[in-house]
């Protein structure tokens, strides 16, 4: 068997998150760099090893007092802990195109299970020969599990954020050239 490597290609994709504010309406927030390596035997994505690592320094909320706040030791603690990590341990195939991912993921020095929701698309020729996969992955974890606990109590009673959180990254892969064997 011959392992395949896939890189991320950064201009296409996207990893981002959503959460309950004041339990009426979401608040969307993104990682502007994030790195994905994934390594596959042949073409096949079943027994895919998946690494993805994201700048916690790159939080984007589109709010800079909000970035700064969730870089602080109320939520993210990002002078202590600057990556957030996840590393596949396994793929189960869901349905023709869909398949359950399980791995680590770690975030605030805390690594605990997860299983994400990915959507295959498929393997297509770019323009300039290389060939590219893309994946839309979706999951949901509830941020206390990993240490995030900072909240506000409302005045009509219940709280400020909510404790899911919605993930989800919208990944387009490159395969690498493989290497040829020089004769001598």
């Amino acid at each position: 068997m011959t392992t395949t490597k896939w890189v991320l290609d950064p201009t296409h994709s996207e990893l981002s998150f959503k959460i309950k504010h004041l339990m009426i309406a979401s608040v969307s927030g993104s990682f502007k760099n994030f790195q994905v390596e994934m390594e596959t035997e042949d073409d096949g994505f079943g027994s895919a090893q998946i690494r993805v690592t994201a700048d916690m320094n790159s939080i984007n909320t589109n709010n800079e007092q909000r970035d700064a706040h969730l870089r602080n030791a109320d939520f993210f603690e990002t002078e202590k802990y600057p990556e957030l990590k996840f590393v596949s341990s396994r793929i189960d195939l869901a349905a023709n195109d869909e398949f359950e991912l399980y791995g680590d993921l770690t975030m605030k020095g805390v690594t605990k299970p997860v299983r994400l929701n990915v959507e295959y698309s498929r393997v297509a020729r770019d323009p300039w020969g290389s060939e590219r996969t893309g994946f839309v992955v979706t999951g949901k974890i509830n941020r206390s599990e990993w240490g995030v606990t900072f909240n506000s109590l409302l005045e009509a009673g219940g709280f400020a954020l909510g404790e899911e959180v919605k993930l989800t990254g919208e990944i387009q892969m490159i395969k690498q050239a493989v290497p040829v064997a020089i004769a001598v």
